[in-house]
């Protein structure tokens, strides 16, 4: 869908949610440089001191650099995530992102649309709809990070098996 909606486009670029976005921002552009010749760049964004909820969780946050080796101004610009829930880390997000410059477009594109959403925000690319419960969780798992690909829909007392 992204090659379709922006063939031979060079002024666009992935930048991926820390730490699955990164993966997926990847992949997509491996595709899209195969199916359209077009190598896009990439960056990694994190959202950590951007969030809402900073001041209710732990006391010292681990955050982890941001990484976007292009400029941003004018310039097309897909979030990747691996899971939109809320629509708060999207928020954080395009805070975040604000602050490298002001681009011509943003869109965001997620492995996951799980609903539940708080916030004015939609997916303009979605691999898939999952319906859920509040207190269920969607766990993405990435061969780059843990050896395999997988999502899992798990309730509230799971302890982390597959």
């Amino acid at each position: 869908q992204i090659a379709e909606r922006h063939p031979g486009e060079g002024d666009l670029a992935l930048v991926g949610i820390r730490t699955n976005g990164i993966y997926i921002a990847q992949r997509l552009a491996k595709e899209i440089e195969a199916i359209e010749g077009l190598r896009l760049e990439t960056g990694i964004i994190d959202v950590t001191l951007y969030r809402d909820d900073i001041s209710r969780g732990r006391p010292h946050p681990l955050v982890k650099r941001t990484e976007i080796p292009f400029p941003v101004d004018d310039r097309k610009i897909i979030l990747v995530d691996d899971v939109l829930f809320t629509g708060r880390t999207t928020r954080a997000a395009l805070d975040a992102l604000m602050d490298f410059g002001r681009p011509a477009l943003v869109e965001l594109a997620v492995l996951v649309d799980r609903g539940h959403r708080e916030l004015p925000i939609r997916a303009d690319y979605v691999g898939l709809e999952v319906s859920t419960s509040r207190d269920e969780s969607v766990i993405v798992r990435m061969e780059e990070a843990e050896g395999a690909d997988e999502v899992l829909l798990v309730g509230p007392g799971w302890k982390g098996e597959s």
